[in-house]
């Protein structure tokens, strides 16, 4: 049976140790990460990207359903499925749950170096700002845009140097006046995705020609 993966750039450092551990091989279409910052554009991608899987039975989504940019996506002749967590920041930290048991997880801003070179990842935007709109007016703008986080997080996955892009983590939360702690977090769930079985609690599973409702991404 031919699989294909459709992949955030965000997680190819882990998506890649993922499938040297499980030991496949499969077809990736990456998509830019940038894109998580807008939901329409990241949802016509995602349909280009389906576009290009006529010839295989199975395709495995490695990302979230993203504030719902999967709605309206249709299958063609295979099952697509998709762990069921909000974003990326749930699928390496195991799941949804165990994202809400951290502490002031909804004050911590989240990275890993997916994130920190992403190519339009939260550092850029701020030397963009900076550019723009001065020092000053730039680093307000900032300031109003991180005011209820407390916390930069690094997720240690294990699949990239940690020293290296916890000083550029830390030099982020410096700028922005947050503090900076390093989460531990796991491949796990993408060896799930990446192994089966399937388990409708942990992965939505999309028959083939099926369109994807916004009913449909509910993180159990």
């Amino acid at each position: 049976m031919h699989t294909k993966l459709i992949a955030c750039q965000t997680l190819k450092n882990e998506l890649n140790a993922a499938l040297k551990r499980c030991q496949v091989s499969h077809e990736i279409i990456w998509i830019p990460s940038g894109l998580h910052n807008f939901p329409k554009k990241l949802n016509k991608a995602l349909k280009e990207a389906l576009n290009q899987c006529f010839d295989c039975s199975r395709v495995l989504m490695a990302m979230g359903f993203c504030g719902n940019s999967l709605t309206g996506l249709e299958t063609g002749d295979y099952s697509l499925i998709i762990p069921r967590v909000d974003d990326c920041i749930s699928l390496l930290l195991g799941s949804l749950v165990n994202k809400k048991k951290l502490p002031d997880n909804l004050n911590t801003y989240f990275m890993t170096e997916g994130w920190i070179k992403g190519e339009r990842n939260i550092w850029v935007e701020y030397e963009h700002s900076l550019e723009k709109y001065g020092e000053e007016t730039g680093k307000e703008i900032f300031d109003m845009m991180f005011s209820h986080y407390k916390y930069i997080a690094l997720l240690d996955t294990g699949c990239f140097p940690l020293q290296e892009n916890q000083k550029e983590s830390q030099r982020i939360a410096a700028a922005l006046n947050l503090q900076h702690k390093v989460v531990p977090a796991q491949t796990t769930y993408l060896e799930e995705l990446l192994k089966g079985p399937w388990n409708p609690e942990r992965f939505l599973i999309i028959p083939p020609h099926s369109t994807i409702t916004d009913k449909d991404q509910m993180c159990l």
